[in-house]
């Protein structure tokens, strides 16, 4: 449990300091009284939802095994061919 714990702290981290996020983070701090209220707004949401995806699938590969990451990925393709069919009116 404490080497989860650990693997997790350090997911965290490694999402943290991802140069792509390392690089938004910096442009918004250096451009922000470049940008209107809207602007800024846009951009952080941008920032803040690259973080948490980041952070959510580095999170998934240390709490997942290998297959119950492909049977997750399965699922979803599975849920989403489901929903275009609903759409689409193919309810067979």
């Amino acid at each position: 449990m404490l080497a989860t714990a650990i693997a997790l702290q350090q997911a965290t981290q490694e999402a943290v300091h991802d140069e792509e996020v390392m690089d938004m983070a910096s442009a918004l701090y250096h451009n922000r009284s470049e940008m209107t209220g809207d602007e800024f707004a846009r951009a952080m949401f941008i920032y803040s939802a690259h973080l948490a995806s980041l952070t959510a699938t580095l999170v998934t590969h240390v709490t997942l095994t290998e297959s119950q990451l492909d049977e997750m990925l399965n699922s979803i393709k599975e849920f989403d061919e489901i929903g275009k069919d609903i759409l689409n009116g193919d309810n067979n």
